[in-house]
């Protein structure tokens, strides 16, 4: 057998630069690169070794680990999961800077390899600058709390485990079942080592995505109980994305008239204005399609979660015969569905041929409340410059009015999603990306970065508030320095707007999430546009929305990231659609108001076990 003598650092980065995937007919590499931010714990070994393949595995620097992450998953969400990234830190807080990231990627099934430094194997300078020690288990280290947030954890504490571990990974990272992050905690003189590989082991691997065909009789039983439905509604999530089927379910609809509600993961997947497209489900749902699932005899969810969010924490239709098709078994047998287990795009073409002349009884009933609601967006969305400050409502009005229709919005937490699911008007596929599994603040700006990369020929733009902007922000600059131009609008409420309003609806007073409602000596007056002129982005703080969209033309013609800030209304959020959300109220308090809250709480919880 032919050997080659590596470091088991260049012997992993060889490998990983070897795996290729098929996309669109073209073999090319998995991994578009690796981010990495070096410390003693990673600049020696994996630092080294990916210096020698810069050329074929491009190294990115960023400012925050966290960040960067961030930026890798966003990459990966926005390639259908065809493609991923790799994030190497060293011990210590820049490993523990990933969990956060790992954590999103976890929930979200997206992939990630994720390759912090670890202490040393041979224990010889124990304990190592930032090594966390355990009085009763000499084996953990901090890479430990990866365990929960990775799909594959594996700690390479001998240079000739990365033969089984990596190929293990990166199998669980391109199975559609598993798919999610994998880490590989890499001891730091481990990496160091060098150790007689397998030539063999470095030859081009082409890996191809498994669409798994479902069960004859799960197929059988969603044929039938589709047919025979009278009022039947299609939920669509992100595995309708990932699989890749956008246009077998808008053929699907088209033919048979089925009515089509979006999940935030699914929103995309058919144009805004399809015949078939009820909009946005659920408790940030359209009104026309939370009524049309909550009169449905039937529900099919297509690559869907089913969060609380898209079920009304399971309120909105509780009692609807319900069949899930996914293609992770876990799934598909949520909320005790009949499960459809296999590949949403070959589901959709079984069920194209065997639905062929078939209409849904209810096709027509859906276009007056599709008029309805297209009406209350254009409301919720007029420009109305007569307002002291707009709502999040009319700046995304404004934004989409800026924007053409290939443009991709980005968002992640607070208010702006919710307003975003009812109110964006999506006209192709990959338009609206939304982290909306995690709901993390602070994934906008990096992941906004990781979308441009994926696209980088797409007007990228990011709405953030000011609060999830100032938890995260360095990656600006790496949009910069990179010169992957991002367009931000900074919606400024002076707080957490989204959860202060929660926080009343639940009985509460405003407190500490409103910076004025928050303890201080002197209230801050942040100035954003000039912090993002600091960090090397083109920016301007502007008072109306006429002024706002003319920013955002400026915006498109600058040849940099450009951010546009605008105060707006903490209190104002879009009436129309919505669905119940069970937040615990206390069952005793002081306070009238939270008892009331509570009352009505209770009312909603004994409604929701009449239904179920």
């Amino acid at each position: 057998m032919s050997t080659i003598r590596l470091t088991a650092a260049q012997a992993a980065v060889r490998w990983l630069a070897a795996q290729f995937v098929v996309v669109d007919g073209v073999e090319i590499p998995y991994f578009a690169g690796c981010w990495a931010i070096f410390g003693h714990g990673n600049v020696a070994g994996i630092g080294e070794a990916l210096h020698a393949h810069r050329d074929v595995l491009p190294t990115w620097r960023a400012h925050n680990e966290q960040g960067m992450a961030h930026a890798a998953i966003g990459y990966a969400k926005q390639m259908r999961r065809q493609r991923a990234m790799i994030c190497t830190t060293s011990i210590g807080p820049g490993a523990t800077n990933l969990l956060t990231a790992a954590a999103l990627a976890h929930v979200n099934r997206l992939p990630v390899l994720l390759m912090p430094g670890d202490v040393y194997a041979s224990r010889r300078p124990d304990p190592v600058l930032q090594q966390i020690e355990d009085f009763a288990d000499a084996t953990v280290s901090a890479n430990d709390c990866f365990k929960p947030v990775s799909r594959f954890f594996d700690r390479i504490t001998r240079p000739e485990q990365i033969l089984d571990a990596l190929p293990k990974a990166l199998a669980v990272m391109m199975d559609p079942a598993t798919c999610g992050p994998a880490t590989i905690a890499f001891c730091q003189d481990v990496q160091a080592e060098a150790f007689d590989y397998p030539v063999a082991f470095f030859d081009r691997h082409v890996w191809r995505t498994r669409r798994q065909p479902a069960d004859g009789d799960e197929m059988s039983a969603l044929i039938d109980a589709i047919r025979s439905a009278k009022r039947p509604l299609i939920v669509s999530g992100g595995g309708v994305l990932y699989s890749c089927a956008e246009a077998a379910l808008s053929d699907l609809a088209q033919a048979t008239g089925l009515p089509v509600a979006e999940t935030q993961a699914g929103k995309g997947a058919l144009p805004w204005n399809h015949p078939s497209n009820l909009g946005s489900i659920g408790v940030t749902g359209s009104s026309a399609a939370n009524a049309a699932a909550d009169e449905a005899d039937l529900i099919v969810g297509l690559g869907t979660r089913l969060q609380d969010f898209t079920t009304g924490s399971r309120s909105l239709f509780p009692d609807r015969k319900l069949f899930q098709v996914n293609i992770q078994p876990f799934d598909a047998h949520k909320h005790d569905a009949q499960p459809v287990v296999g590949d949403v795009g070959a589901v959709l073409g079984a069920l194209a041929i065997a639905l062929n002349g078939w209409t849904a009884p209810n096709a027509s009933i859906q276009t007056v409340a599709l008029a309805d609601w297209t009406a209350a967006v254009d409301a919720a969305t007029a420009r109305d410059d007569a307002r002291t400050l707009p709502s999040d409502a009319q700046v995304i009005g404004a934004v989409q009015r800026s924007m053409g229709d290939d443009a991709v919005v980005v968002c992640a937490a607070g208010g702006l999603p919710g307003e975003l699911h009812k109110l964006w008007r999506t006209a192709r596929p990959g338009g609206y990306h939304l982290e909306y599994g995690f709901s993390c603040m602070g994934y906008e700006v990096a992941g906004g970065l990781g979308v441009k990369m994926a696209e980088p020929d797409r007007e990228v733009v990011v709405m953030v508030g000011d609060g999830s902007y100032l938890m995260l922000n360095s990656e600006l600059a790496t949009s910069v320095m990179m010169g992957h131009k991002l367009i931000v609008a900074l919606l400024d409420n002076r707080g957490f707007g989204c959860i202060n309003r929660l926080q009343q609806a639940t009985g509460s007073p405003g407190f500490n999430n409103l910076l004025a409602d928050s303890r201080h000596e002197i209230l801050p007056d942040i100035d954003f546009a000039a912090h993002a002129r600091s960090l090397g982005a083109l920016s301007e703080k502007v008072e109306t929305l006429g002024q706002f969209e003319a920013a955002m033309a400026r915006g498109r013609a600058a040849d940099r990231s450009y951010v546009v800030v605008i105060d707006t209304d903490p209190l104002k959020t879009t009436e129309a659609g919505g669905w119940w959300w069970d937040v615990a109220v206390p069952e005793v308090s002081e306070r009238p108001e939270v008892e009331a809250a509570r009352r009505d709480y209770e009312a909603r919880i004994r409604m929701k076990r009449d239904l179920s």
